[in-house]
Formats: C-alpha cells, structure tokens, sequence
C-alpha cells in the first residue's frame, strides 16, 4: 500500500504541474496587458477548488467526507496508510483542471470574483455530480448501461469526465460573457487579437504535455495496475496531433502546440484498451477537428473562445469517448470488453449536464454580480486593474 501512495502522490504532482502549462498557456495566447490576470486566476482557482473539492465535490462524487480523527482517516474507506487521502489529492488535480480548462475561453475580460465564485459552484456541485456518476457509479447510470448494452461507459483517463466537461462549460460562459471589445467588426467579420508570447506558449503546451503522463497512467490508481499501453498510446495521439495540426493549421505555431494537446485530451478515454495505431489515428482526427472547430466557433458562431477551448477540450473530448467505443472493439485491435452505444449515451449525458451546467452557473452570477469586467478596466487591461501590476512592472514606472 506504501508503494501506491507513493505511486498516486507523483501522479498528482505531475497533474498538478500541468496547471503551470495552463497558465503559461493562457498567459501566451492573450494580450500583454492580460498576462498576470492569467497566471493568478489559474493558481487561485488552484486554491478555490480544493476547498470546494474538499468540503463538497468529493462527498457529492464518491460519499467520502473528512470530518474525522486522524486515526480513522487513515483507514479511511477500508484502506490503509492513508491512500484514500493522497486519492483525493489525485482527483482533485482533476476537478481543478475543469476551471483552468474555462479560463481561456473566459479571459480577458472575466471579472475576478465572479469568476471565483463560478469555480467554487462547478467544483463543488456540477463536476463531481457526473464523474460519480461515472467514476463511481452513483444513480445506477453505469448499471444501466451495463445491463442494456453489455457495458458501462468507459472513460479511463477523463476524456468527458474532465475534458468535454470543462470544454462545454466554458459554452455557456463565453456565451454569457460575449466577445472582447474589437473581436468582430460592426458587420460581425472576425478581427485578428495576436498572441502576445509564442514562446510561453509553446512552454505551456510542453509542461502540460510531460504532465499528461502522470495524468493517464497514473489512472491506473495503483502501482501494480499501471500500463505500458495506456503510455504508449498517450505518446502516439499527441504526436498524430502535433503533425496533423502542422499540416491542417498550415504551420501555425497555435495550432501545432495546441494540436498535441487535442491528441492527449482524445486519448484519455481509451488508452487502456485501444491499439497503439488506433491512438495514433484517434490523435490525427481530434487535431484536426481542432483545428476546423476554432474556426467554426470563432468566425461562424462568433463566439469568443480565446484559447479555443471548445473544440480543443469540448470537441477533442467527445470525440475521445465515442473513440474509444470505435477502436477499443477488438475487430480493430482493441481490448474489447467496450460498448459502442454505451460510449455515445455515456458522452452524450456528459456534454448535455456541461452545456446546462455552464448555461445555469454563469448565468445565475452574472444575473446577481455580474461576471464583466467594466469597459474601461478591460481596455486598461485586467492586470493593472485587478492586481494593480503589469508583466514588465519596470516599464510602469518608466
């Protein structure tokens, strides 16, 4: 049991590191004025979802809740050595992934507290009611599909349950929030907001890459249970995602990091039970969607999803869960033991309680405190407004 603490705990650092590439992500894909607002709010929503998670989500997930001695912790849920502790540590590097995921669709013109306020609700309440659901099998929904269709939906590693489901809550807040000042023109036509940092971008993509290793093969849970598959097809889907966004994105750097991450994000469902080959080709499929999705959503919606979130964890996600029904099937190489109808019912619950979710949430907030920065503040820029200090505080003072 040591060995399995041990096991989850560097699991959970490595998680818990890609929320650095989260932030170096977002801090490089938005404007100057918006990088210390970036690096913030992804460290604070760190420290709001682990009291939500704590308090709230993990009861509401999985019935285990903390109000007891030390010594009864420590056997907590019929373990020993105080696994179920460091388990909760794992899970919540999880559910801290789900605003992190919001928070580029979101930035640069969401309001600090309101957008905390948001975190702790989706942290607490609608995330940890499916991946019970899922993870769990809280409501009998596994069971039902299990017993209608031969299997339950198979989500190893968080495709929907983290993926889809952070990706189609920011749905519902970019919606409400609506697009920066001077993202489209009067006639609703697209205009160009550069990056402001290809290289902490390409540092983001980096950290989260190295820690979604941690993230899929530490899903194991235990050290004993750990595969060299579930490895292995991780590295084949990020790498069909980083080419086939070299070539769908004609070169671009956003697209190529970002590409890699749809392959990872697709993969995360499968990874146990696909072929090498088919992780390959699940990777190239997500990434292009990638690519066709952020421009679907930001030029044909006109929705101003900023880091493109939607369709890199919304759409790569789903994507992934209805993959692993396609090629876990042994007739393509897969381990069998998998359902395609379940995997699309499964997905399909998953994207329906996020869209509903984000709608509710962010919409509530910003009926009671509103969820904007004001205008002024936004044309200032969220750094100087909110924290009072630029990424370069030597030039404010030049």
């Amino acid at each position: 049991m040591g060995n399995d603490v041990f096991f989850l705990t560097l699991g959970a650092a490595m998680v818990l590191s890609m929320h650095a590439g989260f932030a170096f992500l977002e801090a490089g894909t938005v404007r100057k004025k918006n990088q210390v607002n970036a690096l913030v709010r992804v460290i604070t929503d760190f420290g709001f979802s682990t009291l939500a998670y704590f308090f709230i989500g993990f009861f509401v997930a999985y019935g285990i809740h903390f109000f007891a001695p030390v010594g009864e912790l420590d056997v907590l849920n019929g373990g020993s050595n105080a696994y179920e502790l460091v388990h909760f540590f794992f899970l919540l590097t999880f559910a801290a992934a789900i605003p992190a995921i919001i928070s580029g669709g979101v930035t640069e013109r969401i309001a600090f507290w309101p957008n905390a306020m948001a975190t702790i609700l989706l942290v607490a309440l609608i995330y940890p009611f499916y991946e019970g659901m899922i993870w769990n099998g809280n409501y009998g929904f596994q069971d039902w599909l299990e017993a209608t269709f031969g299997a339950g939906f198979h989500d190893f590693a968080g495709s929907v349950v983290v993926h889809a489901m952070g990706g189609f809550l920011a749905l519902g807040a970019v919606y409400v929030l609506g697009a920066r000042k001077g993202r489209y023109d009067k006639n609703g036509r697209m205009k160009a907001i550069l990056p402001s940092n290809i290289p902490y971008l390409a540092l983001g993509s980096w950290i989260l890459c190295v820690g979604w290793f941690g993230f899929n093969v530490m899903s194991a849970g235990k050290a004993a249970d750990a595969s060299g598959l579930v490895a292995l097809n991780s590295l084949m889907a990020m790498v069909g995602g980083l080419l086939a966004a070299l070539v769908a994105g004609r070169n671009d750097p956003g697209f190529v990091h970002n590409g890699a991450l749809a392959g990872l994000v697709a993969i995360c469902a499968g990874s146990d039970i696909v072929h090498p080959i088919g992780a390959l080709v699940i990777g190239v499929v997500a990434s292009v969607g990638f690519v066709i999705g952020f421009q679907l959503v930001q030029k044909n919606l006109r929705l101003d999803d900023v880091l493109g979130v939607i369709p890199l964890h919304g759409g790569a996600g789903l994507w992934g869960g209805i993959a692993a029904g396609i090629f876990g099937q042994s007739t393509l190489g897969g381990a069998g033991g998998v359902s395609f109808a379940a995997q699309c019912i499964g997905t399909g619950v998953g994207v329906v309680i996020a869209i509903a979710g984000g709608f509710v949430v962010y919409g509530l907030i910003n009926s009671i405190v509103g969820l904007r920065l004001d205008e002024e503040d936004e044309y200032q820029g969220a750094d100087l407004a909110i924290h009072q200090i630029s990424a370069n505080p030597e030039d404010d003072v030049a």
